[in-house]
């Protein structure tokens, strides 16, 4: 009983644009994710003003910065803002794409070197411009293509791990952080980061600059405020005030106590093994064929990124060794180049080579002329190799987990998690080899596989039961890869399923937090890729500790070193939350870190220096931040705890309400629009149309295979919203019969039934007005009863919620200008209310810009000593009675040359200072004209109604 006058306002109410909570509810409502108080407030935050380049999210490890970004980028997609770029480290950018798919159905495009070569010889003249959906890129790719990234007018930019950025200010610092930096100056910009500064209160200077060139003045106003020695606590005070409306960040101890999220912890366990003698002598010939300069296949010529993958095939089992060797005999025989496709057993290669960066581009080993009776030498050792790996019909590493892994899964029962190991290794064929051993040992049929292509057998089974279990369904996105994995992970979390053997390939951006026992078969050197691959099973959802099984090695001493920094000094595997902010963040890239253990592993000639050279690495990585620098830091980016956590209590119930009231308001649409359809009576969120069930309620809609009704590009929700807003109602005098006795949802309609009886006159128009980077839209009621009494608008508002019907015309004449009157009055109350907060904005910009103009001024003063220093430097070395008449007449002739600049300087101060007015107040007068837009009014429609 709903009718399309009803629809009509309710489909335009629900999709007003603006900046208030209630127009951010229709991108929270389409979300597959239970969202944290603390998550829509620092999206919130990044959304509120915009006047704002850009915004630092620095919410500790663990409390969802993806979330937080996903939310952003969804509602600036819902604005129709849909130029989007996320600039991410290779190894997460599928996790990205996955988290958007799934959790707020937007679709993306990963974009690296082959994909935009690929796009080009299609006739794509600028790639990175047509792409669809968001375009997900990593650093490496990015900066090599800043040019590009320059030209497409983004809405969006999406910086993730933003660390890697800070220390862009420096005149050695990253050349591709300038080359982003540059080419990314006019968008706004997103930057996610739990380590926003780690060795200095200058990389704050660098992340912000990133954002707003003119937020802070030059680097030395700002290391002569904030960053020197000994600033007094009231010039941190000054930089905090600086920093909040760009910078936010929220604490876990913060969440905790406001008791939206309670951690579980990682435990550690280590099974140890000793290799059987064969193993140790294959592992030592490959090993020390390729560190020699003198072979064929590699010599001096070799690609650290191939020899950096061979090793991992090496540590992994010799079943993927003798893979190994057979492809490199194979080349070799053919005379074929040994290039990075050598190591096809790693399939997530391409991601690291993009990470290697340079390195990984060095030109191919190709194997020259050489004498025939050589190459046959080298072939016929390698086939020696081969021989060996071929008698080895069992591996150690492989037994010890088998033995021991019903133990840790007996643990994992009485702590009350499920009996369920997930197994991760970097090679297919030992993924292969493991599936084997286990079916084998008593887990036949109870084992899922996980790896970039997936085309075994019961893979493909899975799959194809999936797809028939789901038909239909809004489960099943189309992409055949994302839907593998989803099948795959769905088959594993039932009951029938133990053991979830997967690549690193496979597992990116897999949720399995019903699993919480994970074994690291092959511990990769990267420490960023063992916190991923933990943070599969570890995150939000998991209700017991994670114990983190290692597999290592005891006749292998670089293996026992990495192991043994990778637990102490990243402390990946104990504690709540695994590696520190601190430490995972001092690195920047993982890939550095694997460098240095291959350098050490290549070059090393026996154990005492591998030792040696591990203890020199061990002590470059910093343990923990300097505590004057982590009090700095408290104070600057850390809010009174009383504060924060007030806040994030009293979000969490405007958060409930808010999207009760959105979807209430987007099923009486449904009810309006879709007549036919059958809504349950036990549950008015429920209803049945076409074939299927629809909710709005998405963990239901997922447990029974039903449609998720919200607002989503093709969704019928969306559909039906913008068919009724294109519905022509103005010009007809509807008369209408309101029943809030009907009200189908929880609660009553007071102020509504307070009016049976009565009847009048309403007329629904649409405010708006855009300002740069903001729309801010309202509904404009104007309701006045038959005799004369003005409706407050909330009332008027809530009367379209209760079903109505058509009634009969009457002869009532309609008080045009009454309604005229009221709606005036509305719309100024409008414009005054936007207007102020206009002001607000324009206020809060002069004194940033005020801010900016000291820098200046400050950066001019900084000028100034430092030459007056230079000065005393050059007259100090002239006094030495060591030099010769020559040189103290050149160190004279410098010196009076430096005091002219410093005079120049000098008498050019006042001047500077008024330059620097100038151009304030020009980027001021360009802010306000901005602002300065007029309203618009559209009328919608007038109607006459009855309450009954």
């Amino acid at each position: 009983m709903y009718n399309l006058y009803a629809s009509h306002y309710l489909a335009h109410q629900i999709t007003l644009e603006g900046l208030s909570d209630e127009a951010f509810a229709k991108s929270l409502s389409a979300a597959r994710v239970d969202m944290n108080p603390h998550q829509v407030e620092a999206a919130l935050f990044a959304l509120k003003s915009p006047l704002k380049r850009g915004v630092i999210l620095a919410d500790e490890v663990g409390l969802g910065k993806t979330i937080e970004a996903s939310m952003v980028i969804a509602q600036r997609w819902s604005e129709q803002k849909r130029k989007i770029a996320l600039i991410a480290p290779a190894s997460l950018r599928k996790q990205w794409q996955q988290e958007l798919i799934e959790k707020f159905s937007l679709p993306s495009t990963i974009i690296d070197s082959k994909i935009f070569r690929d796009m080009k010889k299609k006739g794509a003249a600028r790639p990175l411009h047509e792409a669809k959906g968001v375009v997900i890129m990593s650093y490496e790719f990015a900066a090599l293509r800043a040019d590009d990234m320059a030209a497409v007018p983004w809405d969006l930019v999406v910086f993730d791990e933003a660390h890697r950025l800070r220390n862009v200010h420096k005149k050695g610092g990253s050349v591709r952080a300038k080359a982003l930096r540059d080419a990314l100056r006019a968008p706004f910009k997103m930057l996610l980061t739990a380590t926003p500064l780690q060795n200095s209160l200058m990389e704050l200077y660098g992340l912000v600059s990133v954002i707003d060139d003119k937020h802070f003045g030059g680097d030395a106003s700002f290391r002569a405020q904030y960053a020197s020695a000994n600033v007094p606590p009231a010039a941190l005070e000054s930089l905090k005030e600086r920093l909040k409306p760009v910078c936010h960040r929220t604490l876990r101890r913060q969440v905790q106590e406001a008791g939206h999220i309670n951690y579980t912890a990682r435990q550690p366990i280590t099974f140890n093994f000793e290799p059987t003698e064969e193993e140790r002598e294959l592992y030592t010939k490959v090993s020390e064929f390729l560190k020699r300069k003198d072979t064929i296949s590699y010599g001096d010529r070799a690609n650290a990124l191939v020899i950096l993958q061979v090793r991992k095939i090496l540590g992994s089992s010799t079943f993927a060794v003798r893979g190994y060797l057979q492809t490199l005999i194979q080349r070799l025989e053919r005379r074929e180049a040994i290039d990075t496709s050598i190591t096809d057993d790693i399939d997530d290669f391409d991601e690291i080579e993009e990470e290697f960066g340079e390195d990984g581009d060095e030109a191919v080993t190709t194997p020259q002329y050489v004498d025939p009776a050589r190459l046959q030498a080298e072939i016929d050792e390698l086939k020696s190799f081969l021989a060996l790996a071929e008698s080895i019909k069992r591996n150690a590493k492989g037994d010890e987990l088998v033995r021991r892994l019903p133990e840790a899964l007996d643990h994992i029962e009485q702590k009350g998690g499920r009996r369920k190991a997930v197994i991760f290794t970097e090679s297919v064929r030992t993924q292969m080899y493991l599936a084997k051993l286990f079916n084998e040992n008593g887990y036949k049929g109870q084992v899922v596989l996980l790896n970039g292509s997936n085309n075994d057998p019961e893979s493909r089974v899975i799959y194809e039961a999936w797809k028939e279990r789901h038909k239909g369904t809004d489960k099943i996105s189309g992409s055949k890869q994302a839907d593998m994995k989803q099948a795959l992970v769905e088959a594993f979390k039932s009951d029938e399923k133990t053991i979830f053997i997967a690549t690193e390939s496979g597992a990116e951006g897999i949720n399995l937090q019903f699993c919480s026992l994970l074994v690291n078969f092959d511990l990769p050197w990267n420490p960023q890729r063992v916190e991923q691959r933990i943070g599969r099973c570890h995150r939000y959802g998991q209700k017991v500790d994670v114990t983190v099984v290692n597999m290592l090695n005891l006749s292998n001493a670089a293996e026992q070193r990495i192991y043994e920094i990778l637990t102490e000094k990243f402390q990946l595997f104990d504690g709540v939350f695994g590696s520190s902010d601190e430490i995972l963040g001092a690195i920047e890239s993982g890939v550095d870190f694997e460098k240095a253990v291959l350098e050490i592993v290549q070059s090393a000639r026996d154990e005492d220096q591998i030792q040696a050279e591990f203890d020199q690495l061990r002590e470059k990585i910093q343990d923990k931040i300097d505590a004057d620098l982590e009090a700095a830091r408290a104070k600057v980016l850390e809010e009174l705890d009383q504060n924060v956590v007030s806040r994030l209590k009293s979000r969490k119930g405007a958060l409930t309400q808010t999207l009760d009231e959105f979807a209430r308001r987007l099923l009486a649409v449904a009810r309006a629009e879709l007549p036919e359809a059958q809504f349950h009576k036990d549950d008015h969120s429920r209803f049945d149309y076409g074939g299927k069930t629809y909710t709005t309620e998405w963990p239901t809609a997922d447990s029974r295979d039903w449609q998720f009704f919200r607002l989503a590009d093709g969704s019928l929700a969306t559909e039906l919203v913008e068919r009724s807003k294109a519905r022509d109602l103005s010009g007809l005098n509807q008369a209408l019969i309101f029943r809030p006795d009907l009200y189908p949802f929880d609660g009553q309609l007071v102020d509504v039934r307070n009016l049976k009886g009565r009847s009048g006159w309403m007329k629904v128009a649409k405010a708006r007005i855009d300002t740069p980077n903001a729309v801010r839209e309202q509904m404009v009621l104007s309701c006045i009863t038959d005799d004369g009494e003005e409706l407050q608008p909330e009332t008027a508002d809530r009367m379209w919620l209760a079903p109505s019907t058509a009634a009969e015309d009457t002869d009532a004449p309609c008080p045009a200008d009454k309604l005229r009157t009221i709606e005036d009055k509305h719309f100024r109350a409008f414009a005054d209310d936007v207007n102020l907060e206009n002001a607000k904005w324009l206020e809060q910009e002069e004194e940033r810009l005020d801010a900016y103009a000291a820098d200046l001024e400050t950066e001019f003063k900084e000028r100034i000593r430092q030459v007056e220093d230079e000065i005393k430097e050059l007259k100090k070395q002239r006094r030495n009675a060591a030099l010769g008449m020559e040189e103290r007449l050149k160190l004279g002739k410098q010196i009076k040359r430096m005091e002219g600049e410093r005079d120049d300087l000098v008498l050019s101060q006042h001047e500077r200072r008024r330059d620097i007015r100038n151009q304030v107040e020009d980027m001021l007068d360009e802010v306000a004209a901005g602002l300065n837009r007029k309203p618009q009014l559209v009328e919608l429609f007038t109607v006459r109604w009855t309450v009954e």
